[in-house]
């Protein structure tokens, strides 16, 4: 058994976040920006007590050890964003500053966003979850197998990564003068334009879980044959737009008028890569543009909805279970990814594109959660550190766990 020796660094760790917390409550009410320096002071100061591992560092140590140019962050609290902190550059070369409204590339987070979509049309009665793809399927088909004959595959299957597709991707995007194929042509992998080998199927639907790029991709393919519109349209007029995600778009490439808002790739070192960024036809897999303060309002979206009727603006109460409840094989619910930790259950993703990092981690009941975004390939560690040092700050359960893709 532990002895209160060996416990004492955590109890005062526990005691000292405890006893900012309850500080910064009080003088919210008076002067909510004063009142929470503390409670950033202390996420951005060297950890005390220091346990080893990265807790000597200050925040801006643990983003020049793993070389990330910039970080922005957005904490959730009480079903509202409780504050939105950048820091670092969008650019090392020119030294443009990260903002809180600079936008990152979500990598894989664009799934969940896009699974939302998928469930607010299921909500309208122009789709169901659990029927055949294939009869939203227009200009491409799943094969009829063996594998399917029993059970086809469904939107759920497909955004629980639970269709049996055996892919594992990962899309490494295109430079920004590189001809793009279509979405077709990337699930069938035609070596001409497409850099990934297509989607196969190996497996009956909800067998097993895989993670899989592909299956986003062929969802992609049947919302836009669905709704005649393009995918980016459709995510703006069903998602974005409701929740209010003003600085949010899944066009591919980006406006031209967004650049100065872009954040820029750079690689492991903190180095400029040679594009800026890379472009990702796999809009509904990687290619949201996004920052954290519009991903916490998603987060926000699923933590009020499952509250009751009438406290969301798109998803109705079993909208939202469907996006926080697995579906039965794996650790997936529609589109998000569901985890016990100490006695939190939250729901989180993480992504990973060519020169971004990010990731999205949230408690499904109590209405906290926070989004890290960067621009740097190095940035694993540093964004759970950082995750872990808000969980402390706050007295949330620790969130010590490896990234979701």
């Amino acid at each position: 058994m532990p002895t209160f020796k060996a416990l004492a660094p955590l109890l005062a760790l526990t005691l000292a976040a405890t006893a900012t917390l309850h500080h910064a409550q009080a003088a919210e009410a008076q002067d909510p920006a004063a009142a929470l320096a503390p409670l950033i002071a202390q996420i951005e100061a060297a950890q005390s007590p220091n346990r080893g591992g990265l807790d000597g560092f200050t925040l801006q140590e643990v983003m020049k050890k793993f070389g990330l140019p910039g970080l922005s962050i957005a904490v959730v609290k009480d079903f509202k964003i409780h504050w939105a902190k950048a820091y670092g550059v969008a650019d090392v070369e020119t030294g443009r500053a990260v903002d809180v409204n600079t936008a990152f590339q979500a990598a894989s987070i664009s799934k969940p966003v896009m699974a939302m979509a998928v469930v607010k049309l299921a909500q309208d009665g122009r789709l169901s979850l659990d029927a055949d793809v294939n009869t939203m399927l227009r200009a491409w088909k799943v094969p009829q197998t063996e594998l399917t004959r029993a059970q086809p595959v469904t939107p759920r299957a497909l955004l629980s990564h639970t269709s049996g597709s055996d892919d594992g991707f990962g899309f490494p995007g295109y430079a920004p003068d590189a001809p793009l194929p279509s979405v077709v042509q990337i699930i069938q992998g035609d070596n001409k334009l497409a850099n990934v080998s297509g989607v196969r199927f190996s497996r009956p639907p909800y067998q097993a879980m895989k993670y899989s790029g592909g299956g986003s991709l062929i969802m992609q393919q049947a919302l836009t044959d669905l709704s005649g519109q393009p995918f980016a349209e459709l995510m703006q007029s069903t998602v974005l737009g409701p929740l209010g995600m003003t600085g949010s778009s899944f066009q591919q490439p980006p406006r031209a008028d967004w650049a100065p808002r872009l954040a820029y790739a750079h690689n492991q070192k903190g180095q400029r890569m040679g594009a800026p960024w890379h472009v990702y036809p796999e809009q509904a897999a990687a290619g949201l543009w996004t920052s954290p303060s519009d991903l916490a309002r998603f987060m926000i979206e699923v933590q009020q909805t499952r509250r009751g009727p009438g406290k969301g603006k798109l998803l109705t109460p079993l909208g939202a279970l469907e996006m926080s409840s697995p579906v039965g094989s794996g650790a997936f619910a529609v589109g998000l990814q569901l985890e016990m930790i100490g006695q939190g259950w939250y729901f989180m993703h993480g992504g990973s594109n060519w020169g971004f990092q990010c990731d999205l981690s949230g408690h499904v009941l109590k209405g906290y959660g926070v989004v890290i975004m960067s621009n740097g390939e190095g940035g694993g560690a540093a964004i759970r550190e950082i995750r872990n040092r808000v969980a402390a700050a706050y007295g949330w359960d620790q969130l010590d766990k490896p990234l979701a893709r």
